[in-house]
């Protein structure tokens, strides 16, 4: 029982105070006086009157009454109901007079403008019972207004002493009725409605009515608001509507409780509340509605206007998804029933929502059901940790979480951190206790919840069962009609003579009270019945939660798969569980997989430990490592918790007595450091140990009976604790002691086990390193720090913990005092709340540093064995295979090689295998750079991929931080990028060191720039790599001295004296040499003669000579005749440094004259003549550029009178001489008459897009080549003229008016110049772009090529940055102003190539357009010379644009050979039969000629060259075969031993012009730039490539004679193709090589085989021509050039041939030799004979005989071959001779007789030595060396004839 009311208290205005201008109430009186024990008076009172503030009115305001809260000290809700009417204020003089006697007299002086007063009844309750207040003091009010006869201190007196039943039975019966009615002895009487269960909330309406007011979505927001714990403050203007909508959102927010400030009413004195920092519910007039408008962080409720206003800075989390949703369907069922039919075309009439209260109920009902489903299986997260004396509950809000599946809902985890949810715990987590709707709903309901999810009529049905619930619990007494209480007569407040409310006796009240108490103590103590029981559980998170269903079932394979791995590892099937490693990493991304993982490792657990082998260790680790790495700190699905136990079980021996724990090697996860992960850890472990120690007991005294079925060791620990909780009153005082020891001792134990814990997985096991700085992967076990604790160190530390003095020395101290604090804060917080004594404390805060101590230093011994163990998970590093004289620099450091954006090697759209990301190791070698290892997918782990290129190429190095595929840890990597278009994406493993990738990049660096040339790998080749890396000029003579000899050596055999006394540019490195070594005297010696014979063996002078452009002989004698001479003047490379040494000029100018031009050009590199056209005798120049002046003084008018010949007058008269000469030495010059300039032309073709516009517009193409064609054929010309590509012919206008010299210059240089009548030469302006473009271009095609990042959409991405690079279009350029330069050669036009400095884009042309002019440069012997004659001799610089130096590191490299070399291959394209080459030896180019791994290409001229004394040494300096200096004696050995460089199509068309199209839709992009070959690298360096396919063949050719299939699956970007599939003639001259080698004969040379077959190719072509009619050669012949080109016209390019011999081979043996002629099929007989030539046993007799050539010709010796098999006779030029000259068919032969000696027959011979042998069609006559050999021959040929 319990009183209805505390306190009476009556509140009036203090009238003392009326002058201030705030008014004060002031207590009256109030009853009663002393204030009860269980509940002292509540203060200040009177400021809850009047919350608005006390103020005197003009006229009287009608009663009004509303509920104030106040919560005490203890947070006890105190309700105040306030009646409040008006009295009227005495006036002063009155004021003083008392009471009731003179009433009428104040009456008769009314005073008009009298004031009112407030006065206030209060009630004090602990109860909340409103109606009942309300009645109660509106009846006090009415006795005192109507003047009724009861006395008001009895209603009074009777009203404190009522008391009433707290909570109400379920059924009222008659007895309980008297309780429940109260009467307060006047004439009333009034049934209070007790709820039946006190905790669930009392709401009456007012639910409903926030809704009403606010609306769904305005109070879900509050709703979730306070749940989050926001601020909320509710504006009203009534008083009573500020309590109701507060006692609302506490009613929704049952079963959590409000646990902050809650004022529903707050006075106008106490606004500053509002801005309090802690959360609040607060209610205030709306006339303060302006003072709230600053508060930033508070969420508004207008409860008259029904708006919400949220501040900006405040974010609400809403409910999670479904529920929201569901929730406010069900909200708009109920308050708007008329919604769902809305739209029915006829609406049922009944419709209608319930009744308010009714309404009110069904809200929360909806709300309670939202609880009940976030909520649900609460209570299986629940650690009970203490039973007795009193039960201490946690809740573990991760797991509830992660089984939950809302680990990133905010809402759910903000309320269940929440102070709310931490007071449900403590409350409703007792396992012993009376239970409600909503223990009852949660236990078993969710399960009809979750069926009825979909339906509406279900859900509404639901909600009204539990809406009848509760509001039975509020009323459950339907007996209102007894209700009988007074009310006052309308209006009674206005009467005008109202006395004033009576002062009450105190002691008539006091007495009632104590009357009342007297009694209630006599009376027996009502116990309150409480129906305790076990709380029910309801069904556990995981059955409810199946959703996931599908997701399970998808994942069933992957936890096979996990299994098995787990399985293989402990059977140690390593090889089987390295391959499922992959999949288990990937599927420990799914929750099911890491779990399997845990119970799987559990099984192979034995008394609390394993141990392993290393490599299992390993296994074991890394699949720990990753089940850990998405665990997030709150660990919510218990991975790591299911770990724990088992990181301290598996372990593995390091060496006798030190074992290393797998905790030792996971712990880099956050889970570790995050204190609540502890703590939910040891709650679990110390609720499992309370059930065991509580099982145990029991299990002692009923093992008998027990021991058939055992459910009760199914029993949970909170059912255990419930039944605990029943039996504790019933326990002697000594049972309850001895369990409450035990339970204490539990949890103490258990702490000290996880402080051991704690110091396994925080304590490193490197403790030098300081634990809080670690951002290293997983490298523990292969740990790089040397330094220790020693032993004595950490002795001391031990024994001096608590003063700290062992530790300012101590390296561990660090991490040793993070540890220790760490867990000690832990353990206080943990022990506190489980109720550990505090002695224990005391004892655990000394152990810990103990405990601590004594870990660091057995890790200390881990540690060291483990360094010392050899790390042995990672696949052996394969050794990649090194060139002669290649060394490691570097041994390899273990890498990941990433797939960069080329999808095929990772498998991408293709198909095929993913072989990247691979494992293995990154090797630095004096020449390259080499990855070598295997893929990471075990699918294709045998095979072996190799990326690598030379370090002189690499063009950029980056660093990257990536994660490899499996093992998702961050690692940090390089990108290398090089010019050869390949990327290494590399991550380095853990094992690999920081340092020791800086070291790798230092190296790297050095090797790349080297200080000189002489230190790149071509010259260092074949030293110690330590010598490599101090870069020193060594040929390979060993010491300084010798070294110097020999370059002066050198020297002299090449230069004269000047050279050694002017050194202009001196590597650094020969700084070193002392003046001794040179000996003075024998400068001398040095003589021009020595130099020039040097330098006539250039290549550069050979070619002269081939084009007869003058001969090298002394001025004297030099014929007048040749319009050129080679010119030595340049030999000391004084004139232009980046000349050659010989140079061709025009006769006529002296050597002096040339000295001056030179100055007007461009690095002095003047007009020399490069090339003349043999038929038209035009001749080809290249220049540099012209500096301004020469530009000037050559194009100057005429006209200008100058006052006297000025140095720059002279020197431009002689370079107009100069010209002049050139273009008198062409002999049409003397018979063109007329003007010889293109300006005609030029004004009729310029202005449209003709040729020379379309260059000069830089743009892409112009449309011109399409007018020109037709122009021409409308024209009639013949067909030559016009041809099909993007250079049409000009013969036309140019025979009419053609200049006889064009000089091709930059746009830009020539400015302004105009053209003059009176010269012979025309200059033809041309934009090119600059090197700098060339690089950025270059630069984007790579990143095209090779992309590094990912891109967006592959296929646009690839072509988009291809156009962007403009690389095609720069080719483009460049071959559109060849073809335009060939053009005006072929049409007899000489041409002036002189463009930026003439060694860059000038040399792409000149060579080009040698290269299409000439066939001779189209072989192979050619393009070397030309190469060597353009590129090299006229000093093109490689090393500045390869950046090979240090001092070109700034430059960048810039591919100006490269972009040449990708014209020829355009070239190539469109002519294939024209260039003995083939593609490969254009790559081998590319590739070589930046790989630094010849000489060749180094430096940057001759004169560089002769300097480091590299042009001559060849000769006669062969002692090592193997290193090969020049790439030219390389590319000659590789082509003579195998056919990779020769082009089988080569069939060129004699002296054919090739004029290729330039349009860039005629471009390829060259698949040098986008093929890569990972089975062995770039395949240029041909040793390393060989010997690799060897093995594969054997094995397909083991049984070969049954007839199989040698199917092989060839990977793009992997095999090799043109090595796996060969060409078909490639492929039948390798097996001839194979047949030869088999049959243990010398095999022949592949060439001369080649050309034997094209040879009797050609006879039989002869042959069936003659016989055919001639119309095929005519066809043939006739057949346009470019048609040819295409590869149609393959008449005579061996394919045929070669195709027959592989299909009648088996046949021909066996074949006559008149089989030739059957069906005009080529003759067998002779296809057979070309490879049995060097057969012995085919040779029956062979010998050399005189041979009479045919009419007219001479004798000449000829070596015969009878062959008896073949029946005929051969005839070779000489013995060694392969090719056979004639062959004479035996079945011809007529007779044999003796002949005479004819004219010219060899003079000693005897006549008798001569014979005829007659054929059928001609007569041969042959002669031997005597008589005998003779007669032999004649006996041999007449014994084959007999026998045939």
């Amino acid at each position: 029982m319990a009183r209805l009311a505390d306190y009476f208290v009556l509140v009036g205005y203090e009238l003392d105070k009326r002058g201030s201008r705030d008014g004060q109430g002031q207590i009256l009186q109030r009853f009663p006086e002393k204030d009860w024990e269980d509940n002292p008076f509540p203060q200040g009172i009177e400021l809850f009157c009047q919350p608005s503030g006390w103020q005197l009115f003009t006229e009287r305001n009608p009663p009004t009454f509303f509920v104030a809260v106040l919560t005490d000290i203890s947070s006890e809700r105190h309700y105040c109901a306030c009646f409040t009417f008006w009295e009227a204020v005495a006036s002063a003089q009155s004021h003083s007079r008392s009471g009731e006697g003179e009433e009428e007299e104040s009456s008769s002086h009314v005073q008009p403008a009298q004031l009112f007063a407030p006065k206030s009844l209060v009630l004090v309750s602990r109860l909340d019972h409103t109606e009942v207040f309300r009645n109660s003091l509106g009846l006090i009010y009415t006795i005192y207004v109507d003047g009724l006869s009861a006395s008001l201190e009895n209603v009074i007196g009777n009203l404190l002493t009522c008391t009433i039943p707290i909570t109400g039975g379920a059924q009222p019966d008659v007895e309980d009725e008297r309780a429940r009615t109260i009467s307060l002895g006047a004439g009333d009487r009034q049934v209070i409605q007790t709820p039946i269960n006190d905790s669930l909330p009392v709401s009456s309406c007012s639910v409903a009515l926030l809704f009403r007011q606010l609306g769904i979505t305005n109070v879900l927001c509050l709703f979730c608001a306070a749940l989050t714990e926001h601020k909320i403050l509710f504006l009203s203007s009534s008083y009573q509507r500020l309590t109701d909508a507060c006692r609302a959102l506490l009613a929704l927010m049952f079963p959590l409780k409000y646990s902050f400030t809650y004022v529903p009413i707050l006075p106008a004195q106490l606004l500053e509340v509002l801005s309090t920092p802690t959360p609040f519910i607060i209610g205030v007039s709306s006339i303060f509605h302006s003072e709230t408008q600053e508060l930033l962080d508070v969420i508004i409720a207008d409860l008259d206007g029904g708006t919400v206003t949220i501040p900006e800075c405040i974010h609400i989390s809403l409910l999670p998804e479904p529920l929201l949703h569901q929730t406010r369907e069900a909200l708009s069922m109920i308050l708007d029933p008329e919604l769902e039919v809305a739209d029915l075309a006829f609406p049922p009439s009944t419709v209608s929502a319930s009744s308010l209260k009714m309404q009110d109920k069904e809200i929360r009902a909806v709300f309670l059901r939202l609880f009940a489903q976030l909520l649900q299986g609460y209570r299986w997260c629940l650690h009970i940790i203490r039973i007795h004396p009193e039960p201490v509950i946690r809740f573990h809000k991760a797991a509830f979480l992660g089984q939950r599946g809302l680990v990133e809902d905010d809402f759910l985890t903000k309320v269940l951190e929440g102070m709310a949810f931490a007071g449900f715990v403590t409350e409703r987590g007792a396992p012993y206790r009376a239970i409600d709707l909503f223990d009852e709903l949660v236990a078993y309901e969710v399960k009809r919840m979750r069926a009825e999810e979909g339906s509406k009529q279900k859900i509404l049905r639901h909600i009204k069962e539990l809406a009848e619930q509760l509001y039975k619990n509020e009323n459950p007494y339907p007996a209102v009609t007894m209700h009988k209480v007074q009310k006052p007569t309308e209006g009674c407040y206005l009467r005008l003579h109202q006395r004033p409310f009576p002062r009450l006796d105190e002691g008539t009240v006091q007495w009632i009270i104590d009357q009342a108490t007297a009694k209630l103590q006599t009376a027996p103590p009502a116990v309150k019945a409480e129906k305790k029981c076990m709380v029910p559980s309801g069904p556990p998170i995981a059955a409810i939660m199946e959703r996931n269903g599908s997701a399970l079932a998808n994942s069933a394979r992957r936890l096979e798969v996990v299994r098995n791995c787990i399985s293989y590892v402990f059977e140690n099937k390593m090889l089987e569980a390295k391959k499922l490693l992959p999949a288990v990493l990937r599927a420990m991304k799914g929750r099911a997989a890491r779990h399997c993982l845990t119970q799987e490792l559990n099984l192979h657990v034995q008394q609390n430990r394993a141990v392993l082998d290393h490599q299992q260790f390993d296994f074991i680790v890394r699949m720990m490592n990753c089940c850990l790495q998405d665990c997030t700190a709150m660990d919510e699905h218990g991975i790591a918790a299911a770990l724990l136990p088992l990181v301290t079980a598996f372990c593995r021996k390091l060496s006798p007595g030190i074992t290393q724990f797998a905790y030792s090697c996971v712990q880099e996860h956050v889970v570790w450091t995050n204190i609540q992960f502890w703590e939910a850890m040891f709650y679990c472990d110390v609720q499992n140990h309370i059930r065991a120690l509580y099982l145990e007991s029991n299990g002692e005294n009923h093992v008998d009976e027990e021991d058939k079925e055992g459910p009760q060791e199914e029993k949970s620990a909170l059912e255990i604790a419930s039944e605990q909780r029943r039996l504790w009153p019933t326990m002697s005082r000594e049972k309850q002691q001895e369990l409450i020891q035990k339970e204490e001792s539990t949890v103490f134990s258990q702490a000290i086990h996880y402080a051991n814990r704690m110091s396994y997985l925080l304590l490193p096991l490197d403790t030098s390193k300081n634990r809080l700085l670690r951002s290293s992967g997983l490298g523990d076990v292969e740990s790089v720090s040397n330094s220790f604790v020693t032993n004595s160190i950490a002795g001391s530390v031990a024994e001096s913990y608590d003063t700290e003095s062992g530790f300012e020395d101590a390296e561990s101290s660090d991490v040793a005092n993070y540890v220790v604090r760490f867990i000690n804060r832990f353990v206080d917080k943990v022990c506190t709340e489980s109720g550990v004594t505090n002695e224990h404390l005391k004892g655990l805060h000394i152990m810990i540093p103990d405990i601590v101590q004594m870990h660091i230093e057995t890790l200390d011994a881990v540690h060291r064995e483990s360094k010392r163990l050899p790390p042995i998970q990672k696949p052996k590093l394969l050794h990649p295979s090194l060139l002669v004289g290649e060394e490691c620099v570097m041994e390899g450091l273990r890498v990941y090689l990433l797939p960069d954006e080329r999808e095929e090697a990772a498998g991408g759209n293709i198909g095929g295998p993913p072989l990247l990301p691979a494992e293995g190791a990154i090797f630095l070698t004096t020449y390259r750079i080499i990855f070598k290892g295997t893929p990471m997918d075990p699918l294709v782990g045998e095979q072996v991929v190799i990326r690598s290129f030379p370090i002189a190429s690499l063009t950029k190095e980056k660093k990257i931080s990536t994660a490899v595929q499996a093992d998702q840890f961050i690692q940090e990597g390089l990108q290398l990028r090089s010019c050869t278009f390949q990327l290494l994406r590399i991550a380095f493993d853990e094992e690999v060191a920081s340092e020791s990738a800086e070291v790798f990049r230092k190296h790297l660096h050095k090797l790349r720039y080297p200080q000189h040339v002489s230190g790149t790998f071509a010259f260092t080749v074949g030293q110690s790599p330590k010598q490599a890396m101090q870069p020193k000029a060594k040929e390979k003579n060993p010491s300084l001295r010798t070294l110097s000899k020999n370059l002066v050596k050198n020297a002299k055999r090449t230069i004269g004296r000047q050279y050694v006394t002017r050194k202009r540019y001196t590597p650094p490195t020969w700084e070193q040499r002392s003046s001794q070594h040179f000996q003075e005297d024998d400068e001398d010696e040095i003589s021009d003669k020595m130099t020039m014979s040097h330098l006539v063996e250039r290549a550069c002078c050979r070619d002269y000579q081939r084009m007869g452009l003058g001969t090298l002989s002394n001025s004297l004698t030099r014929s007048k005749n040749e319009p050129f001479r080679i010119s030595t003047v340049n030999r000391m490379y004084a004139i232009c440094r980046s000349y050659p040494g010989l140079l061709i000029v025009p006769q006529s100018i002296q050597d002096n004259t040339i000295q001056r031009i030179s100055r007007c050009y461009r690095q002095n590199r003047f007009p020399v003549v490069c090339w003349r056209n043999s038929r038209t005798k035009a001749v080809l120049l290249r220049s540099g550029g012209l500096h301004g002046k020469g530009v000037v003084g050559l194009f100057k008018s005429q006209n200008t009178s100058t006052a006297g010949p000025s140095q720059t007058d002279s020197t431009s008269l002689e370079q107009e001489k100069y010209l002049q000469a050139v273009i008198n030495s062409m002999p049409h010059y003397a018979d063109t008459s007329g003007r010889n300039t293109l300006s005609g032309f030029t004004s009729a073709h310029m202005s449209s897009a003709g040729k020379w516009g379309s260059i000069r517009a830089s743009g892409r193409m112009s449309n011109y080549v399409l007018n020109m064609e037709i122009g021409s054929r409308l024209a009639g010309k013949d067909l030559l003229s016009a041809q099909h590509n993007g250079a049409p012919s000009e013969a036309s206008f140019l025979r009419q008016h053609r200049a006889s010299l064009y000089i091709i210059g930059d746009k830009s240089q020539l400015k302004g110049v105009k053209p003059d009548p009176l010269q012979h030469w025309e200059v033809v302006p041309i934009e090119v772009f600059d090197v700098r473009q060339v690089k950025a271009s270059f630069k984007k095609l790579i990143k095209a090529c090779v992309p590094g990042s990912p891109s967006t959409d592959p296929s646009l991405a690839y072509l988009r940055t291809l156009e962007e690079s403009e690389w095609l279009s720069q080719i483009h350029k460049i071959l559109q102003i060849s073809v335009l330069v060939v053009e005006l050669l072929d049409t007899g036009s000489s041409v002036l190539v002189s463009l930026e400095d003439g060694w860059d884009i000038t040399t792409q042309v000149v060579s080009l357009v040698q290269l299409l002019s000439d066939p001779y440069y189209r072989t192979m012997e050619g393009f070397r010379l030309l190469v060597e004659k353009e590129w090299l001799s006229f000093g093109h610089r490689f090393s500045h644009r390869g950046a090979q130096t240090l001092a070109g590191q700034s430059s960048g490299f810039a591919p100006v050979f490269l972009q040449f070399l990708d014209c020829v291959h355009q070239i190539h394209l469109q002519f294939p039969m024209e260039f003995e080459f083939t593609q490969y030896y254009l790559k081998f180019l590319s590739y070589h000629y930046v790989s630094n791994r010849f000489r060749t290409f180094l430096l940057d001229s001759d004169y560089e060259r002769i300097e480091l004394g590299l042009l001559y040494e060849e000769k006669g300096e062969r002692k090592s075969q193997q290193v090969y200096k020049s790439i030219w004696d390389y590319i000659d050995r590789l082509n003579k031993k195998t056919p990779i460089f020769f082009n089988y199509m080569y069939a060129p068309e004699d002296g054919e012009v090739l004029r290729p199209y330039s349009n860039i839709s005629n471009l390829k992009v060259w698949d040098y730039y986008t093929q890569e070959v990972l089975s062995e690298g770039p395949s240029y360096d041909w040793e390393l490539v060989q010997g690799q396919p060897e093995q594969v063949e054997e094995v397909d050719r083991q049984d070969s004679s049954a007839p199989q299939t040698k199917r092989k699956i060839i990977w793009p970007c992997y095999d090799n193709r043109s090595r796996v599939e060969p060409d078909a003639i490639s492929k039948l001259l390798e097996e001839l090589h194979n047949l030869e080698a088999e049959l243990g004969q010398v095999p022949e040379c592949w060439k001369d085989t080649w050309d034997k077959v094209k040879a009797s190719q050609r006879t039989e072509a002869r042959q069936e021509a003659s016989r055919m009619a001639s119309s095929s050669l005519l066809m043939s012949s006739s057949l346009l050039p470019h048609r040819r080109s295409l590869g149609v016209y393959l008449q005579e390019s061996g394919v045929g041939s070669t195709l027959n011999l592989s299909l009648d081979s088996d046949t021909s043996s066996t074949s006559t030799p008149s089989s030739g002629k059957q069906g005009g099929r080529k003759s067998t007989s002779n296809l057979y004979s070309q490879f049995q030539m060097s057969e012995s046993e085919n040779r029956s007799y062979e010998g050399t005989l005189y041979k009479k050539g045919a009419f007219m010709k001479p004798w000449k010796p000829r070596w015969f071959v009878l062959d008896k098999t073949k029946h005929q006779l051969r005839y070779y030029d000489n013995r060694n001779d392969t090719e056979c000259k004639g062959v004479i068919d035996l079945a011809e032969v007529e007779s044999i007789t003796p002949g005479t000696p004819t004219m010219g027959a060899p003079k000693t011979v005897e006549e008798k030595a001569f014979f005829d042998l007659k054929t059928t069609k001609r007569v041969y006559n042959f002669c031997a060396q005597d008589v005998q050999l003779a007669q032999q021959w004649i006996d041999r040929i007449q014994s084959c004839l007999s026998d045939a």
